[in-house]
């Protein structure tokens, strides 16, 4: 798989595609990107070059934690400056969860970047928030506090980083354990305050701003409540909201991939049609 170097981080990342518009796939979470490259195929195989990465502090790329700012918005420069080594700007932006933020980011962040967005479950409300927050920085703060660096080598989620990479065990226990945990308090800290916002970090006004064709797909549970993905697409000026039934609930791995593969057929359906009408 190829790697870059973007802005001193190495991040793992594939295109899928050879020829057409550029789409920049971001998935939510601290996802692997291999999730949604059926979505990237479906979308491909449609015309599309869909570039997908594991950003950093995730999936098979560097652990990075130094940022001064947001590590969401740290996320959307690191997408800017990929797409831009690899010239695809501008992009087409498409994100699910924690991927429909960080493309608005993007978007914010380095305006003319991107010429649409394609958003599906975009996370948000203050209980959302508040989970998400203790589960990509609270628990590690813990960690850091009671067993310093090792602790936090040792959790399940960054043992697998290390093992993904194994450069990132040095990193991590090379890093001050005050900066680390000052790090992810000032993270969280983003989160948190942002928890009422119709997008964590982006206020209502600074969403109105937002003038880009947008699709918006809402999603099904607590972390991704419908009410957020309505409101955000009554706030946006060119927006449209489409109803995408959530993956069917199966008992074993090979029928939860087959809905898997079910969902994204029919997101990319609703993101080809709505590009279609908005070349």
């Amino acid at each position: 798989m190829p790697r870059a170097k973007v802005r001193g981080v190495g991040l793992n990342y594939d295109v899928v595609g050879e020829r057409g518009p550029w789409v920049l796939l971001i998935q939510g979470g601290r996802q692997d990107m291999e999730l949604f490259r059926p979505l990237a195929e479906n979308l491909a195989a449609a015309g599309h070059r869909v570039l997908i990465h594991d950003r950093r502090n995730s999936g098979a790329s560097d652990i990075a934690l130094d940022s001064a700012v947001s590590e969401e918005e740290t996320f959307a420069d690191d997408a800017h400056a990929l797409c831009s080594q690899l010239g695809a700007l501008p992009i087409i932006a498409c994100g699910g969860a924690g991927g429909s933020r960080h493309c608005i980011l993007l978007h914010l962040r380095h305006p003319g970047s991107a010429r649409g967005l394609l958003l599906w479950w975009p996370s948000g409300s203050r209980p959302a928030a508040e989970q998400l927050a203790e589960q990509y920085y609270g628990q590690f703060i813990t960690a850091a506090e009671t067993g310093g660096m090792s602790a936090v080598v040792a959790t399940p989620y960054y043992a697998e980083r290390c093992a993904r990479v194994a450069e990132n065990r040095d990193r991590l226990l090379a890093m001050d354990v005050g900066e680390f945990i000052a790090t992810m308090r000032r993270w969280r800290q983003f989160f948190l305050d942002g928890a009422d916002m119709p997008v964590i970090g982006v206020d209502a006004e600074t969403v109105r701003s937002i003038t880009l064709p947008t699709c918006i797909v809402p999603g099904h549970d607590t972390i991704h409540p419908r009410h957020i993905a309505e409101q955000l697409a009554s706030i946006l000026p060119n927006a449209e909201f489409h109803d995408v039934p959530p993956a069917e609930p199966a008992e074993d791995e090979a029928a939860r991939r087959q809905a898997r593969l079910a969902h994204q057929r029919r997101l990319a359906d609703v993101f080809l049609d709505f590009l279609a009408r908005h070349p």
